[in-house]
């Protein structure tokens, strides 16, 4: 029989403490909803205790959904040993399982608390006492574990054996500041479940030296019952063991634990995440970043069509994804002919040749090419029919005045026609877009949804430097971008809305 660990995310509270990062209310509750239902993480941390009466807000309404779900004992919430200030505002947010923060390690005791043992020992027995007056079900944090470890074991031990006297459900062990190494990590849990083998364990790990995940896989390996994660790797610092990592690592390279999270939902809720938070994910983070699964050496698309000589257990279906083939200089015709596939065309090897050097040099210009630039390309390269340009934004006026609503007026031909429109909107391009819905109405066609809208300006580079504009559009379901350079932001958009106009 495989051993289930439980998987405990900590976004919404240890993830909060990502330098300016602040979730409100609503966006708890939408992710705590995600988390539970579609991610299917066994619980979630939501909130410190007495932090905010916003974050009091957040928790009600988090336990109110939880109740009506019955997931409330799957809610937690970090407390102190405060003589029951908590556990009050416990009472008040509805919640019913608290992780009661302690110390860990003599050292954090003996200069932060400056309290001997038992003095500390005494103090969490009360709180216990109250909790268990209080129908609130206790975990306990060990705050600065590791380094109590390493130099203080006598003292955690000593804690150990106290609690295992209490009514506690589970003993949190943190690496709080991310020192350990995965040798240490797998022998202190080893020592620490050998001592205690009907104990409930908990391994909460930092990732300072970038060993969140592999002091995560030695955790379990060592006999440890649950593990405390972020999506994204939010956290202080360097943050906390990230969540898509270290689920894809223990399916595929622990087969004898079972874990109950949902990877399809992985990659939607690391964007929503990102979305809540303003923190960008890199595009080389593993499972979740832009380019993880986009090839881009030729060497390895022409691998992919031979076999599938460079796919891995870490196929991009499981996450909900797909994979990508870079169009630059290190494409080669195989990276192009699997882009062709896509957009359903077809080329002999002398026009792919000549579409090769094209990519080539403009990649060495340090142009961005994209699945959508091909029918240009191509049309361009081999002076063929492929995507002609039909629409061309003729002229336009774009007005922004103090008080008044910004305005364009536009000129378009398509197929040898002029239209010419006039509309307001809440900005310049707003007042574009307007305009040009109104000619496309005239002609009773709509125009795709925009879904998102991103400008890029080379790091280090002067104001009057060029900015590139990447549009995303959707149309019958489908999504696609458009791309759009010039000096003035603004006119890169309408440059990238023209190109749009011809792929339609």
């Amino acid at each position: 029989m495989k051993r289930t660990i439980e998987i405990m995310d900590t976004t919404l509270r240890d993830g909060e403490q990502t330098s300016g990062v602040s979730f409100s209310a609503s966006e708890k509750l939408t992710l705590a909803k995600l988390l539970l239902d579609e991610l299917k993480v066994d619980r979630i941390e939501v909130a410190s205790a007495r932090v905010s009466e916003g974050e009091l807000d957040a928790v009600k309404q988090i336990t109110s959904w939880a109740k009506s779900q019955k997931y409330l004992d799957r809610i937690e919430v970090l407390t102190f040993v405060d003589g029951g200030v908590s556990l009050d505002w416990m009472k008040k947010s509805g919640a019913k399982v608290q992780n009661l923060l302690t110390k860990g390690s003599l050292n954090h005791l003996t200069h932060q608390l400056k309290k001997t043992p038992r003095q500390h020992f005494n103090g969490i027995k009360k709180v216990l006492e109250l909790a268990k007056k209080q129908r609130i079900q206790t975990n306990m944090y060990l705050e600065d574990w590791s380094n109590g470890m390493r130099n203080s074991k006598e003292y955690v031990f000593e804690f150990l054996d106290f609690l295992a006297t209490q009514s506690i459900k589970r003993v949190l062990l943190p690496d709080t500041l991310g020192v350990i190494t995965y040798k240490e990590t797998f022998d202190f849990i080893s020592e620490i479940v050998d001592r205690h083998p009907k104990l409930h364990f908990d391994f909460h790990g930092h990732n300072d030296y970038d060993l969140g995940v592999a002091n995560v896989m030695e955790a379990v390996k060592a006999g440890c019952h649950g593990l405390h994660l972020t999506v994204n790797g939010m956290g202080e610092r360097a943050g906390n063991a990230p969540m898509a990592s270290t689920i894809a690592a223990i399916n595929d390279f622990l087969p004898e634990v079972k874990i109950n999270v949902n990877e399809k939902a992985l990659f939607k809720v690391s964007k929503l995440v990102s979305a809540f938070t303003g923190v960008s994910i890199p595009a080389n983070k593993p499972i979740v970043g832009d380019n993880v699964f986009t090839q881009t050496a030729g060497i390895h698309a022409d691998g992919d069509n031979k076999n599938n000589l460079y796919f891995s257990d870490l196929m991009p279906e499981r996450f909900g994804r797909k994979r990508k083939y870079a169009l630059g200089k290190m494409s080669g015709k195989a990276n192009i002919q699997k882009n062709l596939q896509e957009l359903g065309l077809t080329l002999n090897d002398e026009e792919l040749k000549k579409v090769t050097a094209r990519i080539i040099e403009l990649g060495d210009k340090k142009e961005r090419v994209t699945k959508e630039d091909l029918p240009y390309i191509i049309s361009d390269v081999l002076d063929t029919d492929v995507n002609q340009q039909k629409v061309f934004i003729k002229s336009y006026v774009l007005t922004h005045s103090k008080g008044l609503k910004p305005s364009t007026t536009v000129s378009v031909e398509i197929d040898g026609k002029l239209y010419e429109e006039h509309a307001q909107g809440d900005g310049q391009y707003d007042a574009f877009m307007n305009a040009l819905r109104k000619v496309y109405a005239s002609k009773k066609m709509e125009l795709p949804s925009l879904t998102d809208y991103a400008v890029r300006i080379p790091p280090g580079s002067n104001s009057d430097a060029l900015c590139e504009t990447i549009i995303t559009w959707k149309a019958d379901g489908k999504e696609f971008i458009s791309r759009g350079l010039d000096s003035d932001q603004t006119v890169s958009a309408i440059k990238a809305t023209e190109k749009m106009l011809n792929i339609i």
